[in-house]
């Protein structure tokens, strides 16, 4: 299970294992994590975790939040990632995601947690409460019926630049997250009426968004289209659908 270790100036003050879908850090005695230090607001960041996966998002707090010396609004977190809100630094532990996946290149280069459906859910409630909440889908194509299975064709990456240039990947999963830690991430989601790319965190401001086809797709979900071009943390890729 994974864990916040809470300290201040190298003195570990507690430890919170994050047991719950949400848990709210900030000023408050309400929150999970109470931090009482001026510096702190109120209802400073929230974490959801599921599963084996944990999103930070600020909560527009006055002072901002940090992972790992850069400030941002969400991030998906990984092992070892240190928080830093106000004074106070929470050192992320997840035991559960170790660093010994047998990954080709592909999944070295740019896949975060492969296979990693829960952060499908935890991605689309993070957007939620930014306030980028997915336009009504397009009708996908014809014979496309709900689920990964009976009938939904079939989505798959190739990239077309860089040392891995013509690997491909199969969209066999309900969520796949791409890009670089502190860089860009977004995540590839199959839903009923196809596959949508959906924009997590960039470096920066946030809001270096993917773009697909030259035109960055913004804060909500973009539906993919056989034969979009897709760049992300550097990559371009083309998706395609076949049965």
């Amino acid at each position: 299970m994974s864990k916040l270790v809470l300290s201040l100036n190298g003195v570990v003050q507690g430890e919170y294992e994050l047991n719950q879908e949400r848990v709210t850090i900030g000023r408050k005695a309400e929150n999970e994590i109470p931090i009482d230090n001026l510096a702190v607001s109120g209802k400073h960041a929230l974490i959801i975790t599921i599963l084996d996966d944990s999103f930070l998002e600020d909560l527009g707090s006055t002072n901002g939040t940090y992972v790992n010396g850069k400030l941002i609004k969400k991030h998906a977190l990984k092992n070892g990632d240190v928080i830093a809100i106000g004074k106070h630094e929470l050192k992320y532990v997840n035991d559960a995601v170790g660093d010994d996946y047998d990954e080709d290149e592909f999944e070295k280069t740019m896949i975060i947690k492969p296979g990693s459906a829960s952060a499908a859910v935890a991605a689309a409630k993070a957007a939620e409460n930014a306030g980028a909440a997915a336009e009504p889908a397009r009708p996908a194509s014809a014979g496309a019926p709900a689920g990964g299975g009976g009938g939904m064709p079939l989505g798959r990456l190739t990239v077309l630049n860089g040392p891995i240039a013509g690997k491909e990947l199969e969209l066999t999963k309900a969520l796949i997250t791409l890009g670089k830690p502190g860089t860009q991430v977004a995540v590839i989601s199959r839903r009923p009426q196809g596959y949508f790319l959906t924009h997590i965190e960039s470096d920066g401001d946030g809001k270096r968004y993917p773009t697909v086809n030259g035109e960055p797709i913004g804060p909500k979900a973009y539906q993919l289209k056989d034969g979009d071009l897709i760049e992300l943390a550097g990559i371009k890729m083309e998706f395609s659908s076949s049965n």
